[in-house]
């Protein structure tokens, strides 16, 4: 209603009212009647005419050519008042109809309160396999999941990450420095690695990348396994690092790491195995696809990164063979090493710390990763 009231009553008619739960307000004598919630109390039933002084069979009532005044008015159609109680009906229902969508959020796909919205919002970061990813400083993102119903590229590939050192090796010292047989000659089971001069350490570096890469490569339905995920006191030791990618049985295994060289070597490089048949180790069947999966790495690494290959080893290949790594000359499945930048050179320390590098750095693993398995 306009005014935002009741309906007023000519002058000199009688009373009539509504009776609701808030206000009452009787007239004459006469039933109330209920609409709505509301009822109205008047000289007649007619709760839609309550301003008519006359009931429907009182014989001063003038025909319906007129009304009470002696104005004309049209004839009132039969369907006004099944029409007037059907809305009456409708619109309370549709109010709290509408009342409740809005209590409950809605369909989430507007604000944020409701839990289709909270939803929503989700998303990305809590980055589930499956997503696109994230790409921000903090949240590793996933490669895009196959179809619903299509088998996923990776299903049935096993992938041993091991993140190099371990965040609490610098209070086990005395454990990390025994020697352990890796074939060719004894070495330290671990060390605590390097950190850029500021104080982030290789082993912080190693396990972020390690994170990533697993969702990645999980995205892809890959089953991941990692040496260590900062859960245990120390290390493990080298030798023990190869025995956990061989007992899995790994279709590939990369060993994350960042060089501690001097200020200007910049860039990044892989390394392979050697050819060592010598005590434990014998790496002569492993050879040949640890180069391909090294070199598929280190092309996609470069990609990905925007980084060059290093300028202070491999020649400006990116690739480096070694014979003097536990975790390579005791590995009987293919197996890398990856050393993703330098962080005592400023300007590398720079990349390695930035969480949108590092996860450009774990897509260009899995996607080397990837070619490799797919190719394998």
């Amino acid at each position: 209603m306009p005014g935002g009231g009741p309906p007023t009553r000519p002058p000199g008619h009688p009373a009539a009212g509504y009776v609701s739960a808030e206000v009452t307000r009787r007239g004459p004598a006469g039933p109330p009647v209920r609409v709505a919630g509301v009822s109205y109390s008047g000289p007649h039933s007619d709760p839609f005419d309550p301003f008519d002084p006359f009931g429907p069979s009182d014989p001063r009532r003038p025909s319906d050519s007129s009304d009470a005044w002696g104005s004309d008015r049209p004839r009132r159609s039969r369907l006004r008042r099944p029409l007037t109680v059907a809305l009456a009906a409708l619109v309370p229902g549709a109010l709290l109809g509408w009342l409740a969508y809005e209590a409950l959020g809605g369909t989430g796909s507007g604000g944020n309160g409701g839990a289709g919205g909270a939803r929503a919002g989700a998303g990305v970061s809590a980055s589930a396999p499956g997503t696109a990813p994230a790409g921000g400083d903090d949240r590793p993102g996933t490669l895009s999941a196959p179809p619903s119903g299509a088998v996923a590229p990776l299903t049935g590939k096993v992938v041993v990450i091991d993140p190099g050192h371990n965040p609490a090796n610098v209070r086990h010292t005395a454990e990390i420095g025994r020697q352990v047989d890796i074939g060719t000659n004894r070495k330290e089971c671990d060390t605590t690695g390097t950190s850029t001069n500021s104080g982030y350490s290789e082993a912080e570096f190693t396990l972020d990348v390690a994170h990533r890469l697993r969702t990645l490569l999980e995205g892809q339905g890959a089953t991941v396994k990692l040496t260590q995920d900062g859960d245990r006191p120390f290390g493990p030791c080298v030798d023990e690092r190869a025995r956990i990618g061989n007992a899995a049985h790994a279709d590939a295994v990369v060993s994350i790491h960042a060089d501690g060289s001097a200020e200007g070597d910049r860039g990044f490089h892989v390394i392979l195995p050697a050819a060592v048949h010598a005590g434990a180790a014998d790496t002569r069947a492993v050879v040949g696809p640890s180069k391909e999966l090294g070199k598929l790495i280190a092309n996609d690494f470069a990609r990905s990164t925007g980084t060059s290959p290093s300028n202070y080893v491999g020649d400006g290949t990116g690739l480096v063979t070694r014979r003097d790594l536990g975790g390579l000359n005791l590995s009987t499945v293919p197996k890398v090493f990856i050393e993703c930048g330098n962080m005592r050179d400023s300007n590398d320390a720079a990349l390695l710390t930035s969480g949108a590098w590092r996860q450009k750095a774990a897509q260009g693993m899995s996607e080397g990763i990837v070619s490799f398995l797919h190719g394998s």
